[in-house]
């Protein structure tokens, strides 16, 4: 890929997009932001926030929103790194069959969740048929609110990334600092108002209705599960 178009990366960004290569060829899963900080002596994690946005303006890296270790890099990214590892993983999963995909953490499925609520990430192989589109990450189900659909309390949901999704999707989505998975409703009010809904799978659940004064998102897409238990 021509990356002479993309704007030049500083040393330190260089440094840090090598590292997160390095972590990613090594164990498969996104370094989190208190490891990049330990690794380059930086005082938080803020900081590092920071230089992860100035890289994804660049366009050297996506991050998922809402997720420590939601760091994905792009094929810019891969044509500047000097080994392939990743990409070769890359191409492996794509003779096999198989994906690589890291759990991030938990999604309610009743009431919201924080978004900090995060265990170490693991990472699992998994047929790439079962899911459609093709996901990037896994979060764990915590609640009952989308029985009816057929997601359970302790499944791992299949996400794909995405800031927007059609009107009846099930989508993941962040209500200030909480996440959540439920079905999209798009409408107008009686006043002809865009109204958002987030509608459960379970009669024992109310919707939730997003109020225009609340930090909103959609930060993906449902693509399947798996059931553990």
């Amino acid at each position: 890929m021509d990356t002479s178009e993309l704007p030049a990366l500083t040393a330190r960004q260089q440094q840090v997009l090598r590292f997160i290569a390095d972590t990613l060829a090594r164990t498969q899963i996104p370094p989190s932001w208190q490891e990049i900080a330990s690794a380059f002596e930086i005082a938080s994690t803020r900081a590092v926030q920071k230089h992860l946005l100035l890289l994804q303006d660049k366009g050297y890296l996506q991050m998922l929103e809402g997720q420590r270790r939601g760091i994905r890099l792009t094929d810019a990214a891969l044509a500047l790194l000097p080994h392939k590892t990743i990409r070769t993983t890359q191409k492996s999963e794509r003779a096999t069959g198989f994906i690589a995909l890291p759990v991030l953490g938990r999604v309610a499925a009743g009431a919201p969740i924080s978004a900090d609520a995060h265990k170490r990430a693991t990472l699992l192989q998994l047929d790439a048929t079962l899911f459609k589109p093709k996901p990037d990450y896994l979060l764990r189900v915590k609640g009952d609110s989308m029985r009816d659909e057929g997601i359970l309390d302790g499944d791992l949901v299949a996400i794909q990334q995405s800031q927007s999704a059609r009107n009846g999707a099930i989508v993941v989505a962040r209500i200030e600092d909480e996440i959540t998975i439920k079905k999209l409703q798009l409408g107008t009010n009686e006043r002809g108002i865009q109204q958002i809904r987030l509608l459960p799978r379970n009669s024992e659940f109310a919707p939730i209705a997003i109020d225009a004064t609340q930090n909103f998102a959609i930060v993906g897409l449902y693509c399947g599960l798996i059931r553990t238990g």
